[in-house]
């Protein structure tokens, strides 16, 4: 069980660090938020979105043994990447929170 939440809780982090990092991008920003990216929000966001990821990293190494941590850890991140990706494609209006 304490797995489980250890594994959620990096899941969801990842999930956070990813759309912070694709917010950092103009492209992206301007789909959201239909304005201009300023450079200390973007420096912002890369740092939140790096910060979340290395914790998301921390939460997997706490669940399993090194080497199974690093795996899902990546897996996570593409995972996140993914459903980011989806996101911005379909309802970019879902990612207006985290901006």
């Amino acid at each position: 069980m304490r797995e489980a939440v250890f594994l959620a809780a990096a899941q969801l982090t990842s999930l956070f660090g990813m759309a912070w990092l694709a917010l950092a991008m103009q492209s992206h920003w301007e789909q959201v938020r239909n304005d201009a990216l300023l450079l200390k929000t973007a420096v912002r966001l890369r740092t939140q979105g790096a910060l979340m990821l290395a914790i998301s990293l921390g939460f997997c190494l706490t669940a399993d043994h090194a080497s199974m941590a690093a795996l899902v850890w990546v897996m996570g991140l593409a995972a996140s990447a993914l459903a980011i990706a989806f996101a911005l494609t379909w309802k970019p209006q879902w990612l207006r929170v985290m901006a």
